[in-house]
């Protein structure tokens, strides 16, 4: 038994972990338990010390793998400026068609006719509704004001932002100084690869024990009410993988059946804890086994999880549909085309981290005269839509690097 054990892979362990956490979940729910009696929320710490293992590898990661992306190049400036308009102009596109595939599928299966908002107390979506995102926000929050308030709060763009000027700055310093600072990157880029490897030793468990408090707290038969909402969110994302991506794929001549071997691990964790962060780390090593080089790496993924949130794009134009019909408020073509622009501008640099998409959410309801009722509806399964679009975000960028590395000419797969 115990050499079964030992031969059982990562991913393996991530599904045992899976499945243990539901049983869990199910079996000691939160709801009934007498006052000092184990529930599945009594797994919580386990899950919270996981990502925070993880959220200690983003900053120093990023910085340090794209630093030397950047800089390693010397003074070609150009091949770097390249690379950024042809990442830009593919997740523009992609991101775009998610839009649409959210926007018909909301419209052919209507998953809100039928919804009663005023069952709903509008407290929950309280703490979203107070925070209206809008394009220019974004544009001041991709600037930091403090690269150390930017590391303690792990905001992606910003330490994108930081890290592309510090690299462009270091690749113009005399060799002896650049030779120093790209040795120190490169070591720290390498160290916490090696970290890395560490904290996933731990990932099952943090992740059984995720799964276990989302089950024991929403309960198994969170889905009866809303379950038409969910069954259209991952229809929908479904029909995006193989309707846009898969093609994407194929044009772009990547080995489609070896790429999903390689990230079904970040995958699953992406999936299982609703948190790009936790997936990220691990989603940019399997990307350079795959033979995308590391400057292609370093730049497009971090960059993606800020404009290529394909899930999370998909599942905004298909909660805001939902809110309006379940509000029984008939919204014109232009009113929703103009909704879906905002939603497109508004989500890039959503941070990646659980239920981030509701922020947004809930300022393109508020804009378009829509009830924040809808918000507090959503939040009952937001968690399992949430697995669903994380781990297409996962998907979609592992897939950018690769295009991206094609589009170069420097793919060694």
């Amino acid at each position: 038994m115990l050499n079964f054990l030992k031969k059982l892979s990562l991913t393996q362990w991530i599904v045992v972990a899976m499945v243990a956490g539901t049983l869990v979940g199910w079996l000691f729910p939160d709801s009934g338990a007498a006052a000092g009696h184990f529930t599945a929320s009594s797994l919580k710490p386990f899950s919270t010390m996981f990502l925070r293992m993880i959220k200690l590898l983003i900053v120093p990661l990023i910085f340090s793998t794209l630093v030397v992306g950047i800089a390693g190049h010397g003074d070609d400036m150009k091949r770097v400026g390249r690379l950024a308009l042809r990442s830009i102009i593919y997740f523009e596109i992609v991101t775009t068609l998610a839009l649409a595939v959210g926007l018909v599928a909301v419209h052919l299966v209507k998953p809100g006719v039928g919804v009663d908002l005023a069952t709903a107390s509008a407290a929950p979506g309280a703490e979203f509704a107070g925070k209206h995102v809008t394009f220019g926000n974004v544009l001041e929050h991709i600037v930091p004001q403090s690269f150390a308030e930017a590391a303690a709060n792990n905001e992606v763009l910003q330490i994108v932002f930081f890290a592309v000027l510090f690299g462009v700055a270091l690749a113009h310093v005399p060799e002896q100084g650049k030779r120093t600072m790209l040795a120190f990157c490169d070591s720290l880029s390498q160290v916490m690869f090696k970290f890395t490897n560490l904290v996933m030793a731990f990932a099952p468990i943090g992740i059984g024990a995720a799964i276990a408090v989302t089950i024991g707290s929403s309960g198994i038969g969170v889905l009866k009410n809303l379950g038409l909402l969910v069954l259209t969110l991952y229809g929908a994302l479904a029909a995006f993988i193989l309707c846009v991506l898969v093609p994407v794929a194929l044009a772009a001549k990547v080995p489609v059946v070896r790429f999903a071997k390689a990230v079904k691990e970040p995958w699953l964790i992406a999936f299982s804890t609703a948190s790009s962060e936790a997936a990220l780390p691990r989603a940019m090593e399997v990307m350079e086994e795959f033979g995308v080089p590391r400057r292609i790496v370093a730049f497009v993924m971090p960059t993606g999880y800020s404009f290529n949130l394909d899930g999370s794009t998909l599942y905004l134009a298909v909660a805001s549909i939902f809110v309006a019909q379940a509000a029984g408020i008939d919204l014109t073509l232009e009113q929703q085309l103009l909704m879906m622009l905002t939603l497109m501008l508004t989500s890039k640099g959503v941070a990646a981290v659980p239920r981030a998409s509701l922020v947004i959410l809930s300022g393109a309801l508020a804009t378009f005269g829509l009830p924040l009722q809808g918000v507090a509806v959503i939040l009952g399964v937001d968690a399992l839509m949430d697995m669903a679009r994380t781990s297409t975000n996962l998907l979609g960028n592992c897939l950018a690097t690769v295009v991206m590395a094609r589009w170069e000419g420097e793919f060694a797969g």
